[in-house]
């Protein structure tokens, strides 16, 4: 294996670590009592380490945004024939890491999902930043679906689709973040409760595409 890979490799898991360090120290501790040095000292590297990797302990919370973007509208350009908008949209959103229930078989990423959920109902701050980087996806997903589908959608369809997509997820993955159960569940637990409040959300978008793709029957 070339030196770069390997350097690569040991980026990733020291990156890991961080994360894996942080989101038990949230739990065990909370957020707002957990430092910076809390999570490096955890991780066994040191603050400047830290640094190297997140800007802040608020984006512990919010890893890897831009390549979550990148990834949706790469989905997008990889749209197959056939597919419906809606179809398409719900690619991107699990590529983009915005739907939970298809993302979220990684433990980890679960418990920074609830973590992140629950903290955002205290703090300003994170609350602030999970709305405008959702607010920012949301646009560059918006715009794409409508190059991809120009003729079914314009512009402001094609927000209004994104939009209602990911608030509907969205605000009832906030309510069962909130029920006293979420915060004591194992992750595989809580996993499984977000795939399966997920599908059920989204059950009427995945019907209302498969009709339409439907022929018409014969008289």
């Amino acid at each position: 294996m070339p030196p770069s890979a390997l350097r690569d490799r040991k980026r990733e898991r020291t990156r890991r670590a961080l994360l894996e360090s942080a989101v038990e120290l949230f739990e065990e501790r909370g957020y707002e009592e957990t430092t910076v040095a809390d999570v490096a000292a955890a991780a066994e590297v040191g603050t400047r380490t830290f640094f190297n990797y997140f800007a802040s302990k608020e984006e512990l919370l919010f890893p890897e945004s831009d390549e979550r973007i990148r990834a949706a509208v790469a989905a997008i350009g990889s749209r197959r024939p056939g597919e419906r908008p809606v179809e398409v949209l719900l690619r991107a959103l699990r590529a983009a890491g915005d739907n939970p229930g298809e993302h979220l078989v990684d433990d980890l990423n679960a418990r920074i999902a609830a973590v992140r959920a629950q903290v955002s109902r205290t703090v300003p701050a994170v609350s602030g930043r999970a709305a405008h980087a959702q607010l920012v996806a949301q646009r560059e997903i918006g715009r794409q679906l409508h190059a991809a589908f120009p003729d079914e959608l314009d512009e402001v369809g094609a927000a209004a689709l994104v939009g209602a997509v990911v608030g509907a997820v969205s605000g009832a993955l906030t309510v069962l973040f909130q029920q006293p159960q979420s915060a004591t569940e194992d992750g595989e637990r809580l996993t499984r409760r977000i795939h399966e409040t997920t599908s059920r959300v989204l059950q009427p978008w995945l019907n209302s595409s498969r009709a339409a793709k439907s022929p018409e029957p014969v008289s």
